[in-house]
C-alpha cells in the first residue's frame, strides 16, 4: 500500500468516488513545513468532480511552525496512480515526513 497525505479536494466523497470508485478511510495526520495556497483550476473533469475552481495546494515553507492538518489514505499503486491523473499538471507528487513520522506521498506545488 502507498500513504497518501490528503489535505483538499482527494478527502471529498465525490471526489472519492469518481477517481478511485470506493470511499477512502483514512487517519488524521499533521504536516510540517507546509502552507497553504489557493490555485485555480481550469480542467473540466476535475471541476466537475470537486465542484469548485479553486484549490488548495501545498507549499514548502520550511517552518515548522506551519502546519497543515489533513488525512493519510492509504491507496494500492493503481489507486496512487489514478491520484497522479487526478491531480493537475501545478502538483507535484513528492515524498515528505508527517509530524508522527510516518513517510507519505503528498502533491505540493511544483
Amino acid at each position: 500500500m502507498e500513504a497518501l497525505f490528503s489535505y483538499g479536494t482527494l478527502k471529498q466523497e465525490q471526489v472519492q468516488l469518481d477517481t478511485f470508485g470506493r470511499l477512502l478511510e483514512g487517519r488524521p495526520a499533521v504536516l510540517l513545513g507546509y502552507h497553504i495556497s489557493k490555485l485555480e483550476i481550469t480542467d473540466k473533469a476535475v471541476l466537475e468532480s470537486s465542484g469548485t475552481n479553486i484549490h488548495p495546494i501545498l507549499e514548502y515553507s520550511g517552518d515548522l511552525n506551519d502546519r497543515v492538518e489533513g488525512m493519510v489514505f492509504d491507496l494500492t499503486p493503481d489507486e496512487l496512480k489514478r491520484a497522479d491523473d487526478y491531480e493537475v499538471d501545478d502538483y507535484v507528487r513528492s515524498r515528505a515526513e508527517l509530524l508522527s513520522k510516518e513517510r507519505v506521498w503528498i502533491y505540493a506545488k511544483g
